[in-house]
Protein backbone atom coordinates (compact mmCIF):
# COMPACT_ATOMS: atom_id res chain seq x y z
CA UNK A 1 0.00 0.00 0.00
CA UNK A 2 1.09 3.59 -0.18
CA UNK A 3 1.66 5.72 2.23
CA UNK A 4 -1.21 7.19 4.31
CA UNK A 5 -2.60 10.73 2.82
CA UNK A 6 -3.53 13.28 5.25
CA UNK A 7 -6.54 13.52 3.69
CA UNK A 8 -9.15 11.06 4.86
CA UNK A 9 -9.44 8.00 3.01
CA UNK A 10 -13.19 6.54 2.29
CA UNK A 11 -15.02 5.43 5.34
CA UNK A 12 -12.83 7.75 7.73
CA UNK A 13 -14.87 9.40 10.43
CA UNK A 14 -14.31 13.53 8.88
CA UNK A 15 -16.21 14.28 12.19
CA UNK A 16 -12.57 13.68 13.90
CA UNK A 17 -11.39 17.42 13.05
CA UNK A 18 -7.08 18.48 13.31
CA UNK A 19 -6.49 19.34 17.11
CA UNK A 20 -5.33 22.39 17.51
CA UNK A 21 -1.34 22.65 18.41
CA UNK A 22 -1.17 21.49 22.09
CA UNK A 23 -4.61 20.07 22.04
CA UNK A 24 -4.12 15.65 21.88
CA UNK A 25 -7.06 13.60 20.50
CA UNK A 26 -8.79 12.18 23.01
CA UNK A 27 -8.60 8.33 23.82
CA UNK A 28 -11.92 7.39 22.01
CA UNK A 29 -10.88 9.65 18.95
CA UNK A 30 -7.81 8.12 18.36
CA UNK A 31 -9.16 4.44 18.62
CA UNK A 32 -12.25 5.47 15.83
CA UNK A 33 -9.26 6.82 13.51
CA UNK A 34 -7.71 4.20 13.68
CA UNK A 35 -10.34 1.45 13.59
CA UNK A 36 -12.11 3.26 10.66
CA UNK A 37 -8.92 3.04 8.86
CA UNK A 38 -7.97 -0.28 9.88
CA UNK A 39 -10.82 -2.48 10.70
CA UNK A 40 -9.27 -4.95 12.50
CA UNK A 41 -7.96 -2.95 14.73
CA UNK A 42 -8.60 -3.55 18.44
CA UNK A 43 -8.32 -2.15 21.82
CA UNK A 44 -5.85 -4.13 23.82
CA UNK A 45 -8.55 -4.30 27.13
CA UNK A 46 -5.43 -5.47 29.20
CA UNK A 47 -3.86 -1.80 29.13
CA UNK A 48 -6.01 -0.31 31.63
CA UNK A 49 -4.16 3.08 31.34
CA UNK A 50 -3.26 3.67 27.98
CA UNK A 51 -4.38 3.34 24.57
CA UNK A 52 -2.73 0.31 23.43
CA UNK A 53 -4.18 -0.57 19.81
CA UNK A 54 -3.57 -4.62 18.63
CA UNK A 55 -3.46 -4.61 15.02
CA UNK A 56 -2.81 -7.08 12.45
CA UNK A 57 1.25 -7.84 12.21
CA UNK A 58 0.62 -7.08 8.02
CA UNK A 59 -0.39 -3.79 8.29
CA UNK A 60 2.19 -2.52 9.96
CA UNK A 61 4.06 -0.30 8.09
CA UNK A 62 0.51 1.17 6.64
CA UNK A 63 -0.55 1.81 10.20
CA UNK A 64 2.84 3.30 11.20
CA UNK A 65 2.58 5.67 8.19
CA UNK A 66 -0.90 6.57 9.23
CA UNK A 67 -0.20 7.67 12.39
CA UNK A 68 2.88 9.67 11.26
CA UNK A 69 0.99 11.43 8.54
CA UNK A 70 -2.33 11.95 9.48
CA UNK A 71 -2.69 15.60 10.17
CA UNK A 72 -4.78 14.93 13.05
CA UNK A 73 -2.48 12.63 14.46
CA UNK A 74 1.06 13.53 13.59
CA UNK A 75 2.72 11.09 16.05
CA UNK A 76 6.40 11.85 14.61
CA UNK A 77 8.12 10.29 17.71
CA UNK A 78 8.70 7.08 18.37
CA UNK A 79 9.49 6.75 21.99
CA UNK A 80 10.35 2.87 22.11
CA UNK A 81 10.27 -0.35 20.52
CA UNK A 82 9.49 -3.20 23.45
CA UNK A 83 9.21 -7.33 23.11
CA UNK A 84 7.38 -9.01 25.13
CA UNK A 85 7.12 -12.78 26.17
CA UNK A 86 4.20 -14.13 27.62
CA UNK A 87 5.38 -17.57 28.52
CA UNK A 88 3.72 -18.35 32.17
CA UNK A 89 1.83 -15.27 32.25
CA UNK A 90 -1.28 -16.19 33.97
CA UNK A 91 -4.80 -16.45 31.99
CA UNK A 92 -2.96 -15.33 28.83
CA UNK A 93 -4.31 -17.21 25.61
CA UNK A 94 -3.29 -15.27 22.74
CA UNK A 95 0.39 -15.44 21.05
CA UNK A 96 3.37 -15.82 22.99
CA UNK A 97 5.51 -12.88 21.68
CA UNK A 98 4.21 -9.15 21.26
CA UNK A 99 6.37 -6.58 20.08
CA UNK A 100 4.75 -2.88 20.96
CA UNK A 101 5.29 0.23 19.49
CA UNK A 102 4.83 3.83 21.74
CA UNK A 103 4.60 6.71 19.38
CA UNK A 104 3.82 10.62 20.90
CA UNK A 105 2.60 13.46 18.87
CA UNK A 106 4.79 16.25 19.28
CA UNK A 107 2.58 19.05 17.97
CA UNK A 108 -0.71 17.68 19.69
CA UNK A 109 0.70 15.53 22.88
CA UNK A 110 -1.21 12.41 22.40
CA UNK A 111 0.15 8.91 22.74
CA UNK A 112 -0.82 5.64 21.61
CA UNK A 113 0.69 2.30 21.50
CA UNK A 114 0.66 -0.64 18.78
CA UNK A 115 1.03 -4.11 19.48
CA UNK A 116 1.48 -6.36 17.63
CA UNK A 117 1.46 -10.38 17.92
CA UNK A 118 3.69 -12.70 15.98
CA UNK A 119 4.20 -16.57 15.94
CA UNK A 120 6.07 -18.49 18.29
CA UNK A 121 7.53 -20.68 15.50
CA UNK A 122 9.20 -17.49 13.40
CA UNK A 123 8.63 -14.74 15.19
CA UNK A 124 9.42 -11.93 12.38
CA UNK A 125 7.35 -8.41 11.85
CA UNK A 126 8.47 -5.73 9.20
CA UNK A 127 11.35 -3.15 9.83
CA UNK A 128 10.63 0.17 10.00
CA UNK A 129 13.81 1.67 10.37
CA UNK A 130 13.42 3.39 7.33
CA UNK A 131 10.16 5.85 8.93
CA UNK A 132 11.98 6.47 11.84
CA UNK A 133 15.29 6.28 12.17
CA UNK A 134 15.47 5.15 16.61
CA UNK A 135 13.85 2.42 14.68
CA UNK A 136 17.13 0.93 14.02
CA UNK A 137 18.62 0.39 17.01
CA UNK A 138 15.54 -0.13 18.90
CA UNK A 139 15.13 -3.26 16.85
CA UNK A 140 18.49 -4.57 16.92
CA UNK A 141 17.85 -4.57 20.92
CA UNK A 142 14.76 -6.16 20.31
CA UNK A 143 15.64 -9.12 18.67
CA UNK A 144 18.54 -9.00 20.41
CA UNK A 145 17.34 -9.94 23.66
CA UNK A 146 13.84 -11.56 22.15
CA UNK A 147 14.30 -12.80 19.68
CA UNK A 148 12.00 -11.40 16.95
CA UNK A 149 13.36 -10.66 13.57
CA UNK A 150 12.76 -7.58 11.51
CA UNK A 151 12.74 -8.12 7.90
CA UNK A 152 14.39 -5.83 6.01
CA UNK A 153 16.60 -4.56 9.15
CA UNK A 154 19.40 -3.16 7.18
CA UNK A 155 22.24 -4.42 9.96
CA UNK A 156 20.23 -6.59 11.82
CA UNK A 157 23.02 -8.08 15.05
CA UNK A 158 23.51 -8.38 18.99
CA UNK A 159 23.24 -4.32 20.19
CA UNK A 160 23.44 -5.14 24.08
CA UNK A 161 24.47 -9.23 24.42
CA UNK A 162 28.37 -10.15 22.76
CA UNK A 163 28.38 -11.02 19.16
CA UNK A 164 28.98 -14.82 20.49
CA UNK A 165 26.13 -14.79 22.68
CA UNK A 166 23.47 -17.38 22.13
CA UNK A 167 20.25 -16.96 22.60
CA UNK A 168 17.85 -14.49 23.76
CA UNK A 169 17.76 -13.34 27.41
CA UNK A 170 14.52 -11.69 27.90
CA UNK A 171 12.69 -14.96 26.79
CA UNK A 172 10.73 -16.15 29.88
CA UNK A 173 12.68 -20.02 29.14
CA UNK A 174 16.40 -18.48 29.25
CA UNK A 175 18.25 -19.84 32.13
CA UNK A 176 18.69 -16.81 34.19
CA UNK A 177 21.71 -18.45 35.88
CA UNK A 178 23.86 -19.11 32.50
CA UNK A 179 27.01 -17.54 31.63
CA UNK A 180 28.49 -17.13 28.58
CA UNK A 181 31.96 -15.77 27.68
CA UNK A 182 33.19 -14.32 24.64
CA UNK A 183 36.57 -15.11 22.76
CA UNK A 184 36.91 -13.07 20.20
CA UNK A 185 35.68 -9.06 20.18
CA UNK A 186 34.15 -8.08 17.55
CA UNK A 187 35.83 -4.93 15.62
CA UNK A 188 32.44 -3.53 14.31
CA UNK A 189 34.16 -2.99 11.11
CA UNK A 190 30.72 -3.68 9.15
CA UNK A 191 28.94 -0.30 11.30
CA UNK A 192 31.87 1.82 10.29
CA UNK A 193 32.01 0.53 6.97
CA UNK A 194 28.17 1.25 6.69
CA UNK A 195 28.58 4.78 8.47
CA UNK A 196 31.41 5.91 6.67
CA UNK A 197 29.24 4.98 3.10
CA UNK A 198 26.75 7.30 4.58
CA UNK A 199 28.80 10.10 5.27
CA UNK A 200 30.40 9.66 1.53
Amino acid sequence: MSAASSIPAPGMPATVPPPAPGSPLAVADLLALMVARFPAATRDAADRWDLTIIIPAGQLRDAVLFLRDDRRLQMAMLLDIAGVDYLAYPDHRRARFAVIYLFKSLVHGHRVKLKLEVDEESPELPSIHDLYKIADWSERETWDQIGVVFRGHPNLKRLLNHHEFTGHPLRKDYPCQKRQKLSVNDPMLDQLEMRLRQLG
